[in-house]
């Protein structure tokens, strides 16, 4: 076993010194660290094993010197031999030296000579050849020199160029040409500078002509749209459709230029023929050649941005007068004119990107500025004008390329204010005919008079053309004058649809809409407004009811109006309908409820002047004189409603149940106001004699009642308004307590209408008065008697039976306010 590892251990060992003897040296730490890593002791045998292989190296080294010693020997003998031959041919060479450098020392002092002649030669070639190259350089500085004279700067800019490229390079080891090219980049600085401040006059004068500019580009497109509107109504014409006048009348500037403008020369002006643009040319051409066009454009950009926001800023007052928009939209459009045409006569100076962004931003200005001042204008004519500016401002931007349907778009909102205007210009009118109305029927004399109202309104009534004149027609002079005056609107409304691109079906619509607007809007505030106002009385207000009703069937004709006008069918899907009959229906039924409101402060009033003597013994016999009064005020007042329009059966019955209503409204009111009277709270005691006086007037009221003051009552139904008032006085004065208190809750009850509550509020008014009786007979009839009856027993005998037969009521007074507030109570509890 021994035997077997010292084996493998000699092979290890063996192995390593191989791999020590063929790696390279930095690869043999591995291959020795190998070593130490074996048995114990292995390194001592390894080193002994090393120590044996180097003994053979050594031994080997040794036989190979012995073996090439004699050779070496050989070659030193030899060289020793060659040094002394050497030494003999050096001697020789030195002679041979010194014998040529002898014979060439003249050859050498003529070649020099010779040498110096043609560097002469040399240098006065070169000096002809150079002057030739700087010849050329000072002549084109001269031209430059001349060129920067006459101002010719893109030729100065281009010989500059030939110098830099061409010229200065040639000759560029000269201190002149150093100058020289020194000088060059202070020249162009110089003419960037020059065409820099041409640019800028350049800007100042379109910015002074972009009105001109602008006006006549308006102008232009102004004549074209004038043009194409002549040979579209030709082709209209041709068709046989139907055109409007504007109440025969033709408008032919509704342009917002005037007549003069148009009448002006033929003579077609460009923007060229106004502003001379050669300074922003001359001016790019000279930033291009110099390599600087991307700042040349930022500037001229910026520039222009900045003249946009000062051209976009209005005047304070610009709404005030058209001229002060007109000078708006002319500055802007000379501004975008100018812009449309440095696009196309430049290449990249301004871009279509840049061209939108700035038409972008002065729209969104354009617009808001409208919208801000076109809200301050209070003048109809004043919006209408500011529209067609703003269709001929659109119409010529559009012809440059620029999209303005937001500025359509815009129309619609001032459409808006324009209406708005109307409507509060048409409030003024409307008022002002109400105020200047008679609200009588209009009197006829003859035949031309009659057809001069149904020419500006359309009446027809088969009853009054029968009747021979002089006759009235039954509404007032307000009624033609309001109609008139509607279509008078519509045709305002239809100025504004003008010249929007909008098919005759949208301007149907604008138009119905507008006329609704008027109709439900202004109209009816103002109907309403002179039904409250205190100086129309009840006659007033039944002239309004027939006003309206008149109004109200003009309303088809309003339509057939409109229908004229557009030519569109009212049979049509989305055809907006008028709606005028709510506004006239709204109208009459405030007029009457205003009817039922005065006729019951008439009675009010009337009612203030009663002045009763609640403790008076007995009655005058005759009815109150503040109650006649009334009642004769309503008499005459009910025989107004027979003016009320009848021509139909649905207007008579209209007008009967106005009448029919106020009347039941009176007397409701009338009876209400007599009961609360009688029940009043600070009226303490009432006397027998009172309630027979109370009783007379509600009589008078009862036989007003069954009088028909109003036909179409049916039966007794009037004379139902003063049941309540009735049976409570009937009750008090046949005093048949027993009765109604046994009858009390049955349905055929002859006191069915007396609440026990009113019944006992009066009663106790009764009682009141029954006890100051008692407490005055309790205590000075007594003393009176003792004074004046001493010996009268008669008498005091006939007082005696007074005193009872008072106790007596007394105490079937007080019986009866029991029960009656027992039965109070019992409501009370039950409800």
């Amino acid at each position: 076993m021994a035997d077997s590892e010292s084996l493998e251990t000699v092979t290890e060992h063996e192995r390593i010194l191989q791999e020590v003897e063929s790696t390279d040296t930095a690869c043999v730490g591995p291959t020795l660290r190998s070593v130490y890593d074996d048995q114990p002791n292995a390194h001592r045998r390894f080193m002994e094993k090393l120590d044996v292989r180097i003994r053979n190296h050594d031994r080997e080294i040794e036989k190979m010197c012995n073996f090439h010693h004699q050779g070496f020997v050989d070659a030193i003998t030899e060289l020793l031999k060659v040094r002394a031959d050497a030494k003999k041919l050096m001697g020789q060479v030195s002679d041979t030296n010194r014998r040529l450098q002898d014979a060439g020392r003249e050859v050498t002092a003529q070649t020099q000579e010779v040498i110096r002649c043609r560097v002469q030669q040399r240098n006065m070639a070169t000096t002809v050849e150079k002057l030739q190259l700087c010849i050329p350089v000072l002549e084109m500085y001269s031209k430059l020199k001349e060129q920067l004279e006459s101002k010719r700067y893109y030729s100065a800019l281009k010989t500059m160029e030939q110098l830099e490229n061409m010229y200065i390079p040639r000759v560029s080891q000269y201190r002149f040409c150093q100058i020289m090219a020194e000088t060059l980049p202070k020249l162009r600085e110089e003419i960037k500078d020059i065409s820099m401040s041409d640019l800028k006059d350049f800007l100042e004068s379109i910015r002074k002509h972009s009105d001109k500019i602008g006006e006549t580009a308006m102008r232009q497109a102004q004549q074209h749209r004038t043009f194409n509107s002549a040979v579209q109504k030709q082709v209209t014409l041709s068709c046989t459709k139907p055109l409007y006048g504007l109440n025969g009348r033709t408008s032919l500037h509704h342009n917002g230029l005037s007549p003069e403008e148009d009448d002006t020369d033929d003579e077609v002006l460009t923007a060229q023929d106004l502003v001379d643009f050669s300074p922003v040319y001359r001016c790019l051409h000279i930033y291009t050649v110099l390599g600087d066009r991307e700042t040349f454009e930022n500037y001229y950009r910026k520039q222009r941005k900045k003249q946009a926001r000062l051209v976009l800023q209005p005047q304070s007052n610009m709404h005030e007068t058209v001229e002060g928009y007109r000078r708006y939209f002319n500055q802007i459009v000379g501004f975008f004119v100018v812009e449309d045409h440095i696009l196309h006569a430049t290449r990249g100076l301004v871009t279509r990107a840049f061209t939108d962004e700035l038409w972008n931003m002065a729209l969104s200005k354009i617009i808001a500025v409208l919208r801000t001042h076109s809200s301050y204008c209070t003048d109809p004519d004043l919006v209408l004008e500011l529209k067609n500016l703003i269709v001929i401002f659109a119409d010529t931007l559009q012809g440059y390329g620029f999209p303005v349907n937001r500025l359509f778009d815009l129309l619609f909102e001032v459409r808006d204010q324009y209406n708005e205007t109307l409507l509060k210009k048409w409030a003024l009118v409307f008022r002002e005919i109400f105020e200047q109305d008679n609200y009588s029927p209009i009197p006829v004399e003859n035949e031309e008079e009659y057809k001069a109202v149904i020419s500006r309104f359309p009446f027809h009534d088969a009853e009054i053309q029968k009747q021979q004149f002089p006759k009235k027609l039954p509404m007032s002079q307000s009624v033609p004058q309001i109609y008139a005056q509607v279509k008078e609107f519509i045709y305002a409304s239809l100025k504004f649809s003008e010249s929007l691109h909008r098919s005759w079906t949208e301007i149907d619509d604008m138009l119905r809409k507008s006329t609704n607007l008027l109709l439900t809007r202004t109209l009816s505030s103002c109907l309403q407004n002179l039904i409250k106002k205190p100086h129309i009385g009840l006659t007033e207000l039944v002239q309004i009811i027939i006003n309206t009703t008149h109004l109200e069937q003009a309303c088809k004709y309003l339509e057939d109006f409109i229908t004229n006008i557009t030519n569109v069918s009212p049979e049509t899907v989305h055809t907006t309908r008028l709606y005028g009959l709510s506004t006239f229906k709204d109208a009459r039924h405030a007029a009457e409820g205003e009817i039922y409101t005065k006729l019951n402060q008439k009675i009010d009033e009337f009612i203030q002047l009663a002045d009763y003597e609640w403790c008076m013994l007995e009655s005058d016999g005759r009815a109150s004189g503040y109650l006649m009064d009334l009642i004769n005020f309503l008499r005459s007042t009910f025989q107004v409603f027979t003016h009320l329009p009848n021509n139909s059966n649905d207007h008579a019955s209209m007008s009967g149940k106005v009448a029919q209503t106020a009347c039941m409204s009176a007397c409701k009111h009338l009876a209400t106001s007599l009961m609360q009277m009688l029940l009043d709270s600070e009226l303490k005691q009432v006397t027998m004699g009172a309630v027979q006086q109370f009783n007379l007037d509600v009589i008078q009221c009862e036989l007003f009642a069954s009088s028909e003051p109003v036909p179409g009552f049916q039966g007794d139904t009037l004379q139902l308004a003063f049941i309540d008032l009735r049976q409570l006085l009937d009750l008090f004065m046949v005093w048949d307590w027993s009765t109604y208190l046994a009858d009390y809750g049955q349905p055929t009850s002859k006191y069915l209408r007396v609440n026990p509550s009113t019944a006992l509020a009066l009663l106790e008014k009764r009682v009141f008065l029954q006890e100051c009786l008692l407490l005055y007979r309790h205590l000075f009839l007594p003393h009176m008697n003792g004074c004046w009856m001493k010996d009268t027993g008669k008498k005091n005998n006939i007082f005696s039976q007074f005193r009872k037969n008072d106790r007596d009521k007394q105490k079937l007074i007080e019986t009866v306010v029991k029960q009656l507030r027992s039965l109070v109570n019992g409501m009370s509890q039950h409800s």
